[in-house]
């Protein structure tokens, strides 16, 4: 009796592992969706529409419910707030699919834009100047926008031609990925310049 308890027990156990593994990492749908018989007894009556987009009119939830079993389809709330409730009569699952595929559309869209900074100075050497330009790349293939700030430093100032010259090498290395924003301009010690990933048609 004792070896049969510790069998089922083990078995069960091992059962509890497989569930978990089945559905570890899923991602859980955060919608709290009113469909069928998830619909609360408190809503009598609902505006129900059809799977065309088309309304029907105003149902009792037993009559909606019963159209939509007909159709081999579900009633789902899509605005639970109105005066009257607004149902649709639609495939639930191909709804799940598609509000999904809008929201993953809807994330990749805002994508928030960063603005790096890349310091450079007038008497900046080429191997340093490249590491710099090498660095401003990755942050423009990666969709930000990158400002490049030249310092002058001391007599420096004097000699404003060669830090241009040294702005404009940076951005010239920069042009097949990034278009200009703003061209370099001189505020006070520094040359300011800004760039922008190259929009692609899509």
């Amino acid at each position: 009796m004792k070896n049969n308890s510790i069998y089922w027990f083990i078995r069960r156990f091992k059962i509890a592992i497989r569930i978990k593994k089945k559905y570890q990492g899923r991602q859980r749908d955060h919608h709290q969706d009113l469909i069928n018989e998830r619909i609360p007894y408190s809503i009598k009556e609902l505006l129900v529409i059809d799977s065309d987009g088309k309304k029907i009119g105003i149902l009792n939830k037993s009559e909606a419910l019963r159209q939509a079993r007909e159709q081999e389809l579900d009633l789902v709330i899509i605005s639970k707030n109105a005066k009257i409730p607004v149902a649709k009569i639609i495939d639930y699952g191909k709804f799940r699919y598609e509000r999904k595929k809008r929201e993953q559309e809807n994330k990749k869209k805002s994508k928030i834009i960063e603005q790096k900074e890349i310091r450079i100075s007038a008497n900046i050497g080429l191997n340093d100047l490249d590491v710099k330009i090498k660095s401003a790349r990755g942050f423009i293939e990666k969709g930000n926008n990158v400002k490049i700030s030249l310092a002058f430093k001391g007599r420096q100032i004097v000699s404003k031609e060669i830090g241009f010259e040294k702005m404009n090498q940076f951005i010239e290395k920069l042009n097949d990925i990034a278009q200009i924003d703003k061209k370099p301009q001189l505020n006070g010690r520094f040359y300011d310049a800004y760039l922008s990933p190259i929009k692609k048609n899509k």
